[in-house]
């Protein structure tokens, strides 16, 4: 288990590493995140592609959404992943599972 930020990068760069892995290991896209979030698909688009900040507000909604607490979120994608409930796991990879909204 690997938790930390390596060197150079920041914080919220790493935040969009670990939602991004999450998304992969949940078998969710932008949408069904946003849906989850109750924000827009396109305000998710801007978080994870660096032209809007993930909020503190917004980190605890992750952290609801995929049922994984604030701490554990901000450790990195491998720690997170290793975090989510089994009921939040894709059972395949490019699987889906039930979406919870927060």
């Amino acid at each position: 288990m690997t938790r930390g930020k390596p060197a150079g990068m920041s914080s919220e760069q790493m935040l969009r590493v670990t939602v991004a892995a999450l998304l992969q290991a949940t078998g969710e896209n932008q949408t069904a995140l946003a849906r989850g979030l109750r924000i827009t698909q396109g305000a998710v688009s801007r978080k994870q592609s660096g032209g809007a900040s993930w909020s503190l507000e917004d980190v605890d909604r992750l952290s609801a959404h995929y049922g994984i607490p604030v701490p554990d979120l901000l450790c990195g994608p491998s720690y997170a992943v290793e975090q989510l409930p089994a009921v939040r796991r894709a059972a395949l990879i490019g699987g889906s599972q039930q979406i919870f909204t927060a």
